[in-house]
């Protein structure tokens, strides 16, 4: 086995800086989090360091202003996403690598997988970067995509972030709501966009729906269509292929540390998606430092390593997944469904991929392995994942049984268990707060460890006095992060004040990131997540706002309010009812119960339609009006009523007798 990649880092602390930390045991990695969160400046210059970070220009300082929000970092460095993707292209293509290797549904059925090779990427993203330049695409602009998890995807970005642009990605399986309160808000100047997908064995024409799409962003100057199925090309739109045929340098402008390199969307309970907007070389250290300290990944050139993570377009994991290119690691890419054909679960799906495809590091939604356990599947029994060492789990909460799982039915490594890396991060910030370590032992239903740079910890109540919550071990609290990384959010687009972006992740703790979810700090600095804190919507790892969901819902005529939660703590499946007032005289019956999750299926996605609806005279609500999503979610999970309902701060206090009832029966099984 290569030496794992903390081990480097540590050793080249020890020549280079003459720090001395032992990685391998807890109380060693603890004393290496602690320096790295208490000496911001010298982790992250080493950080830049160790990876070989260069800039045309110097930086004054490592961090100029340590506050949140409105941290500056590396003020006066210059550096571009695409070059350090680029960088490593002609040593892994010497050592005979491929960046990239694609498999969808169709490829499946007939056994065959496409390899890129690093020149071939580099010619098809300057192919594309010059086209973007003809068409007028400036530094700054906005290009927006509607596209699945493809190579053609991959060349898109590359090229937007190549020239500067600002990229933004929605998967095709959203719906026009859900695109449009994304789309409207950053005014895109180029759509990118395909004409339909497949999965779970059927195809999904999306041409009429792009069309639509296109009608409603006025600010478009040009459409790139990518024809994956075939379609005829509208007039006036670019044929996306025929625009990848020229042979050019790559050209990649220096940009500042913190230009804008993607903007993408989190949501909170109120109001449109929170366009997130982050900065180039933000993202570049933390990926770099999560993706090769935590996950081990090294490059192709030196180890082999191939990284599969399964996600669509939509989700941060995609934009994680394709961070592996960072430090030249092959990336590995499955668009379809992950358990093959609707009505036919084959589990064995992606396992097949794995071991075609030469994976070392497959990871995906906890719910994916759940399955897997549950379908009683077993990978060790089959043929060809000898080279896959480890597996990552993120996007909710995974059970001690699925540790078990792992551990007696995935191949072994060196005669050991399988490393199982869980890992917690958001969409928010692009990164991990708390996550695995090839060298630390693994503990069923723990998340190995604090993520370095994350100075994380588990609060109780603000208080209110100060403001401050106080710091809790081995008791579940608020997660927060008292201290800024280089990947939090710049701003949010349109967001000129600030005050969405304070509200969103500073309004509990003044100056300290809370993050939303309940965590739990072990005495040996291992990490528990408990779910949500808030009424976040949390399914298969994609976040979606409530607000999305009422919009959708309320819609229809027959339908006078709504209330949904998410029921996603640890050791249970997750379960999301949604308790609809209808007009009078209107009864749930079948029909409305498949018209409401069309609606949602079709406005939002599948991954969202609620597992059960039921009919109620009122929803809970403030005297102000407020949906009380919170307190029911806490009724629904065993908090007594009267600890989470103020009744004299309600309007309808009448309705609670109807949610405590039900969450009576449901906890004690009725």
């Amino acid at each position: 086995m290569p030496r794992p990649q903390i081990l480097r880092y540590t050793d080249w602390l020890a020549r280079e800086r003459g720090l001395r930390f032992d990685a391998t045991t807890h109380a060693g990695y603890d004393a290496l989090w602690r320096w790295s969160v208490s000496d911001l400046d010298a982790f992250w210059r080493s950080i830049w360091d160790f990876y070989g970070l260069q800039s045309p220009t110097p930086f004054a300082q490592v961090l100029a202003d340590e506050r949140m929000p409105g941290a500056r970092w590396f003020d006066g460095a210059q550096l571009n996403y695409a070059q350090q993707v680029f960088r490593h292209a002609d040593a892994a293509h010497a050592a005979g690598h491929p960046a990239v290797v694609f498999q969808d549904e169709r490829l499946r059925d007939c056994a065959s997988l496409l390899e890129w090779s690093w020149p071939k990427l580099r010619r098809q993203v300057a192919s594309l970067a010059a086209h973007y330049r003809r068409l007028g695409v400036v530094r700054g602009d906005r290009v927006c995509a509607f596209m699945p998890n493809t190579p053609q995807t991959l060349v898109a970005f590359l090229a937007t972030a190549s020239l500067g642009a600002v990229w933004s990605v929605c998967s095709p399986d959203m719906g026009p709501v859900a695109v449009l309160d994304r789309f409207r808000q950053i005014e895109p100047t180029l759509l990118v966009g395909c004409d339909g997908y497949v999965h779970g064995g059927s195809t999904h024409d999306r041409l009429a729906l792009l069309k639509g799409l296109v009608g409603e962003l006025p600010t478009l100057k040009q459409v790139l269509l990518w024809r994956n199925l075939g379609a005829t090309l509208p007039a006036g739109w670019l044929d996306f292929d025929g625009l990848l045929c020229d042979d050019r340098p790559l050209q990649v402008d220096p940009l500042p540390f913190d230009h804008p390199l993607w903007i993408v969307y989190s949501s909170g309970t109120t109001g449109l998606p929170k366009p997130i907007v982050h900065g180039h070389g933000g993202v570049v250290l933390e990926h770099l430092k999560f993706m090769g300290l935590h996950n081990d990944l090294g490059p192709s050139a030196e180890g082999g390593d191939r990284f599969h993570w399964y996600s669509a377009t939509g989700w941060i994991m995609w934009n994680c997944q394709i961070a592996g290119l960072l430090n030249g690691t092959t990336i590995c890419l499955y668009d379809g469904s992950p358990s093959g054909r609707s009505g036919q679960p084959e589990w064995s799906t992606l396992w097949r991929f794995v071991a075609d495809s030469g994976s070392t590091f497959f990871g995906a939604g906890a719910a994916f392995f759940a399955s897997c356990m549950k379908a009683g599947l077993e990978p060790a029994r089959m043929p060809g994942l000898a080279r896959l060492r480890a597996l990552g789990s993120t996007g909710s909460p995974l059970s001690a049984d699925v540790y078990r799982w792992a551990a007696q039915h995935l191949p072994r490594v060196d005669d050991r268990p399988m490393w199982l890396t869980s890992l917690s991060g958001g969409t928010d910030f692009a990164g991990g707060f708390v996550a695995g370590l090839p060298t630390l032992p693994v503990v069923e239903g723990e998340m190995q460890c604090r993520c370095l740079g994350a100075a994380v910890e588990a609060w109780s109540e603000p208080d209110p006095a100060t403001g401050r919550g106080q710091a809790l071990v081995d008791e579940v609290g608020e997660l927060v992060c008292t201290r800024p990384m280089p990947s939090m959010p710049l701003y949010f687009w349109g967001d000129a004040d600030g005050q969405r972006y304070r509200e969103s992740y500073f309004d509990m703790y003044p100056g300290v990131w809370r993050h939303g979810d309940w965590l739990r700090i072990t005495p040996r600095g291992g990490a528990v997540i408990y779910g949500r804190s808030d009424a976040t919507i949390n399914r298969h790892g994609i976040r979606m706002g409530t607000a999305e969901l009422y919009r959708a819902v309320e819609a229809l005529p027959e339908v006078l309010d709504s209330l949904v939660v998410d029921l996603e703590y640890l050791g249970r499946e997750s379960w999301m009812p949604l308790f609809v007032v209808l007009r009078e005289g209107r009864v749930l019956d079948d029909a409305l119960v498949a018209r409401l999750k069309q609606e949602i299926r079709g406005a939002l996605s599948a991954r969202h339609v609620p597992n059960e609806i039921f009919q109620v005279d009122a929803i809970p609500r403030t005297l102000s009006g407020k949906k009380m999503e919170l307190p029911v979610k806490k009724l629904l999970m065993g908090t007594p009523a009267e600890q989470v309902f103020k009744l004299d701060a309600m309007a309808n206090a009448g309705s609670v007798g109807w949610f405590a009832e039900f969450a009576r029966r449901r906890l004690s099984g009725d």
